[in-house]
């Protein structure tokens, strides 16, 4: 059950960095320790903060998963319609490294164990989720990817994103270290992957190149691959297929919930 949304915190303030991205936490009733930083999708460009941030917060509360919304660092509408700005690589992984500082820094006040802490992203976010897996500073104690961009160089690549992170201007060698099928080495976290065969909008050989990375060298993870479902769902219904499939995924891994 949701209690209450705490206060928008300001992940940047006190530094010389602008003050412009949030973090909103969402707590449940009866905590269980473990947490997520939810990172919506929306092409790098724009975020889809409620549909796939705040109606997913609700949905794990109700899991007793304290859950943290991400309002990271995107491109905006303009440089989506006329083609301009700036990269927000490598700003926005700057972002999650950031929040799961403060979130473990602040875990007695929100009944969180630290070593409980995961990520979870949706399309773009989902990508942005991936690359928390390889980072040793954020080091996620599990990182969920649904309907995934994971490729910057291969054909199923999501050309949106890759434009919104980096611009048209874009360094093959950067695109090469950020298609996360070439980092899955890196990855010493649990991965959960979700994509659906009629995804129109982000290939979903995007997670099936994740999902092959990751059983080449070894690397705990699960796939869910649907026939149905589209993209952009979200956390669905309750009954939804996915997330109980994933919370199921991580009572197997021994994270404990309410």
């Amino acid at each position: 059950m949701f209690v209450s949304a705490q206060p928008v915190i300001h992940i940047w303030h006190g530094t010389d960095r602008p003050d412009d991205v949030t973090l909103t936490a969402y707590l449940p009733e009866h905590p269980s320790g473990t947490a997520v930083i939810i990172c919506p999708g929306g092409s790098y460009f724009w975020l889809d903060a409620k549909h796939e941030g705040a109606e997913v917060a609700l949905a794990l509360n109700r899991h007793g998963i304290t859950a943290f919304v991400l309002d990271y660092h995107v491109s905006g509408v303009p440089a989506f319609i006329f083609h301009c700005g700036k990269p927000v690589y490598p700003v926005v992984m700057e972002d999650v490294r950031r929040s799961f500082q403060l979130v473990r820094a602040n875990a007695k006040t929100w009944s969180i164990l630290p070593d409980r802490v995961g990520v979870m992203g949706f399309s773009a976010g989902g990508h942005l989720a991936l690359w928390a897996a390889t980072d040793t500073l954020s080091h996620p104690a599990f990182a969920a990817a649904i309907y995934p961009v994971v490729t910057m160089t291969e054909q199923c690549v999501h050309k949106r994103s890759r434009r919104g992170l980096l611009t048209d201007r874009r360094d093959a060698a950067v695109c090469e270290m950020l298609s996360m099928e070439r980092q899955a080495q890196k990855m010493h976290c649990p991965i959960y992957l979700l994509a659906c065969d009629d995804d129109h909008i982000v290939n979903p050989e995007n997670a099936a190149l994740m999902d092959a990375a990751l059983t080449q060298v070894g690397r705990e993870h699960r796939f869910l691959r649907l026939p149905s479902g589209g993209h952009s769902f979200g956390a669905g219904n309750d009954d939804n297929l996915w997330l109980n499939d994933f919370l199921n995924y991580l009572l197997q891994l021994g994270i404990d919930l309410a």
